[in-house]
């Protein structure tokens, strides 16, 4: 790792007590954090993280499944660097600038042009609340105000705004606030587990049996059903089988429902493809891309729609057709800079099959070190996301939530180098593409190493 000055002990300190007095983290119970160690990270390169002590870890959780390259790339420095020589932001209301428009264009090649419009927001979130005011604003265009319906998925997760709470299905995240979610319908997940290539379990036909009933019954009402295809991330890497997204793609175009695919999770990498619908043949009509697209450096988010739907949006200023939706920092230059060096770097990893091998190779690697593991109940493992679902070793006995045992094992996994981070008691392993075959075996030896230290 490149050598720059480790912050002095007095340093860290004084980060340490800023922090206490004055930070609230996200999803984190503040008392429990401040109880335990922290962790100031103050630089990285490749696929590590080094602290204000000085000790080094891999991000094994790709800092919140963002990373794609590695840190401090110095590809992507420079198209930060090169962009910041012209100009840092410009708003997107009523101007542009060259390099939002070249993404655009290079996200409409994502699907063949089938998609080519872009709308920029800053974060998955909000890209999904964009999704869903595109279809339901549509209808009301299209004269089909009749088409008020939206469905979900079981167990999904869209984000944390109120609009996506609402078709979320998350009762820890969200449940406090479901007096104020508008209706939503679902239909449930499919009970399917697999790892290492292996299929464990396959229930997905009750699935689309069930959505294929609940279309029947509403779709003339409904106007989209939004999906993450392939995993459900938060809801702890739950999966889907091959062929099930295009089998809901199929359904939603025979009952003329909008289909929105939420690949801000799935996309650009992370499950060996660029993303899940070129793996299942299938293009949405509506696409939901954030995490990956910028390689975890900056905040960016893309809503990508058909031409039918942007079309139904001209009009005359007095029709008040337009969509009225933004942000501050949309389309933000320096943020869409570093998306096309991501993209113009991403793309020979896909085409040549170095992502899909590498994604078998952690595959293989989960199953060595947790297959047979007894405190292991399950494992959920596809391109390059594992879920380790954990259990005590004892028949019949149970883990309160208090005992925090993936917490503890997380904890464990800094002494052995590694930064990761637990739903509940299942250890997430979300590598960034970019880790190597070495590091990789590192990643799933030393959380090996930490559950049995936890586990004993």
């Amino acid at each position: 790792m490149t050598d720059h000055a480790t912050p002095s002990a007095k340093q860290t300190a004084e980060t340490d007590a800023l922090d206490a007095r004055h930070s609230w983290h996200p999803f984190t119970q503040m008392r429990e954090y401040l109880a335990n160690p922290r962790v100031h990270i103050v630089r990285g390169e490749g696929c590590s993280l080094v602290d204000s002590e000085g000790r080094e870890y891999l991000d094994g959780t790709a800092s919140l499944w963002t990373n794609v390259h590695g840190h401090n790339h110095p590809e992507l420095n420079a198209a930060i660097i090169d962009q910041l020589g012209r100009v840092a932001h410009t708003t997107l209301l009523g101007f542009n600038h060259p390099p939002a428009a070249a993404l655009a264009e290079k996200l409409a090649g994502l699907t063949g042009g089938a998609l080519p419009r872009s709308f920029y927001t800053d974060n998955g979130s909000c890209a999904v609340e964009v999704a869903l005011k595109l279809s339901l604003q549509y209808r009301q265009l299209a004269g089909e105000a009749q088409r008020t319906g939206i469905i979900a998925m079981e167990n999904a997760y869209h984000g944390d705004t109120f609009g996506t709470m609402s078709v979320g299905d998350n009762g820890v995240f969200h449940g406090r606030f479901k007096p104020w979610f508008f209706a939503c319908d679902r239909f449930p997940a499919p009970d399917y587990c697999e790892f290492d290539g292996r299929v464990v379990r396959d229930r997905s036909a009750d699935s689309l049996a069930a959505l294929e009933r609940l279309l029947t019954q509403k779709g003339a009402s409904t106007s989209c059903l939004i999906l993450e295809p392939g995993i459900q991330g938060a809801a702890g890497m739950l999966l889907q089988p091959p062929g099930f997204v295009k089998a809901v793609a199929q359904l939603c175009r025979r009952h003329g429902v909008h289909l929105i695919l939420d690949e801000v999770f799935t996309g650009f990498g992370r499950t060996g493809d660029l993303l899940v619908c070129h793996r299942e043949g299938v293009t949405p009509d509506i696409l939901v891309l954030a995490k990956g697209l910028t390689a975890g450096y900056l905040p960016l988010a893309a809503t990508l729609c058909t031409e039918a739907i942007y079309e139904k949006f001209l009009g005359a200023q007095d029709e008040w057709r337009a969509l009225y939706h933004g942000h501050t920092f949309t389309g933000n230059p320096l943020a869409c800079a570093v998306a096309l060096k991501s993209l113009e770097l991403l793309r020979p990893l896909v085409e040549s099959g170095e992502l899909r091998r590498k994604a078998a190779l952690f595959g293989k690697l989960v199953a060595e070190h947790f297959e047979n593991h007894p405190c292991v109940s399950e494992i959920r493992q596809r391109g390059f996301v594992a879920a380790i679902a954990l259990k005590p070793a004892r028949p019949g006995e149970t883990w309160a939530v208090n005992d925090r045992t993936g917490y503890r094992v997380s904890l464990a996994a800094r002494k052995h180098g590694l930064l990761i981070r637990p739903l509940g008691d299942t250890v997430l392993l979300v590598p960034p593409p970019a880790m190597s075959d070495d590091e990789l075996r590192r990643l799933c030896a030393g959380t090996l190493a930490a559950m049995n230290e936890v586990l004993s």
